[in-house]
């Protein structure tokens, strides 16, 4: 997902202030630090320094998205490469283990894991119960 480019409500009010203070005296000047130019300059800054940050957004967008299909690449590589270990050499070798693989003979199976820890809560139920 893109992350969402930044707006400034400070710059729009301060843009239409500066049309406003403009359509009364277009050479308004109150003292050295108030005047038109330097609200411009003001306003001129703050816009450019959004444009740089969106921008600089766009291109983490852009590399976030680079990395992910790189990723997505790189597992798909790497479950084929131990697709072929175990058309060579088998699931249940020790090549296939050494490459990343669980052995068929290592494999639980989740029905008689989960009828065994059944089994022992029973048990130990049963045993609190007769202390």
């Amino acid at each position: 997902m893109a992350r969402q480019k930044r707006t400034s409500r400070v710059l729009e009010k301060a843009q239409l202030r500066f049309s406003g203070l403009k359509s009364i005296v277009p050479d308004i000047k109150f003292d050295e630090d108030y005047n038109l130019e330097k609200l411009m300059g003001s306003i001129e800054q703050l816009r450019n320094k959004i444009d740089v940050y969106n921008t600089a957004l766009s291109v983490v967008d852009s590399s976030k998205t680079e990395i992910e299909e790189m990723e997505q690449n790189l597992g798909q590589l790497c479950e084929k490469m131990l697709m072929v270990v175990a058309i060579k050499y088998g699931k249940d070798s020790r090549e296939y283990e050494m490459a990343g693989g669980v052995r068929n003979s290592d494999r639980i199976r989740k029905i008689r894991a989960s009828r065994l820890k059944a089994v022992a809560e029973k048990a130990l139920d049963e045993t609190f119960k007769a202390v």
